[in-house]
């Protein structure tokens, strides 16, 4: 449970959002905004930043842009600094930023490899680096981690990605021990499932085949929502969508099924998939087109295979779980 003497109260909030420029950044800007935030919105495209700026704005926030690469410290030093310049403080920071390189392992040029490595734990590990001095300085702060279900069990045809998320966990964890001596500042995981934002589209992908996501996909506005409450209400770990509380138990249960079950289901998925040409996506350089919040991937035909997407994680729990107890009983 939450301290209710160490929940931020007021009004006003400043908060920082690395990946601001679409996805669940964007939404999550508005949500802040439509709160009456001050919001500090980081990402590489200026230009796309500055539209969700205005959006803002029009929602009833304060907002102001600064164009980051979250992979070098001195900006991310940079973008704090300029925080605190137009906010007074920072309360709450929402370290964002996440993409992904799709393809076998030793078929993805090891750059691909490395810059995933840099944004996605890099990238976060520069962000709470420039961002906990400035709460030491208040004594009070929230600091949200996006990781997504990738943190508890392991994405095969995505192994860096697997190595950032569960590298990322594995250092707010850390983290939260140093700062046992300081109740007022949170170091915050968010664990949302599959959620419908143009990052897919956005990523670097090596397999020659179209790249979709398995249904039920949750709506960037819930996970952005479930991030507000979070900034009010902080706690260490906050899981959104129920398959990831599933993920996360069947891997518990039986790692090694989970991560074999998961390769066959991707192995038979990019042998269907229509071809596409490979690309690095948004790993060098932004997108050309934001996309704004939603991927377009909640189509009816989607809809139509939730329940039996939904039949077919139930039965990998069941398996993991009978495994698991089987095991106990040895």
């Amino acid at each position: 449970m939450t301290d209710a003497k160490t929940a931020l109260t007021r009004t006003g909030l400043v908060v920082v959002i690395t990946g601001a420029s679409s996805g669940i950044g964007e939404a999550t800007a508005l949500a802040f905004a439509r709160d009456g935030a001050s919001i500090v919105l980081a990402a590489r495209d200026a230009r796309a930043l500055e539209t969700v700026a205005a959006n803002c704005r029009q929602a009833g926030g304060r907002a102001l842009v600064v164009a980051t690469d979250v992979g070098d410290a001195s900006a991310v030093r940079h973008l704090a600094k300029e925080a605190v310049a137009f906010g007074g403080r920072i309360d709450v920071w929402v370290s964002n930023v996440g993409t992904g390189a799709v393809g076998a392992f030793h078929e993805t040029p090891i750059e691909a490899h490395e810059q995933v490595i840099r944004s996605n734990l890099i990238g976060h590990m520069n962000d709470a680096h420039a961002a906990l001095p400035v709460f030491i300085a208040q004594g009070e702060g929230v600091f949200i981690n996006m990781i997504s279900l990738g943190g508890f069990a392991p994405a095969p045809f995505a192994a860096a990605y697997s190595a950032s998320k569960f590298g990322l966990r594995g250092f707010a964890e850390a983290l939260r021990g140093e700062l046992i001596d300081h109740p007022r500042i949170h170091v915050c995981d968010i664990y949302p499932a599959f959620v419908d934002t143009p990052g897919i589209a956005h990523g670097a992908n090596y397999t020659g085949r179209q790249l979709s996501a398995p249904p039920p996909l949750l709506d960037a506005r819930t996970v952005a929502a479930a991030i507000v409450r979070l900034a009010r209400n902080p706690r260490p770990t906050t899981m959104v969508g129920a398959v990831t509380g599933l993920v996360r138990l069947g891997h518990f249960l039986s790692p090694q099924l989970s991560g074999r079950l998961m390769s066959r289901f991707l192995t038979a998925y990019f042998r269907r998939a229509p071809a596409a040409r490979q690309t690095s996506g948004n790993l060098f350089r932004p997108p050309a087109i934001p996309g704004g919040i939603d991927g377009g991937l909640r189509s009816p035909e989607h809809r139509q295979t939730a329940v039996t997407v939904a039949a077919v994680l139930g039965g990998v729990f069941l398996v993991a779980m009978a495994a698991g107890a089987a095991r106990a009983r040895r």
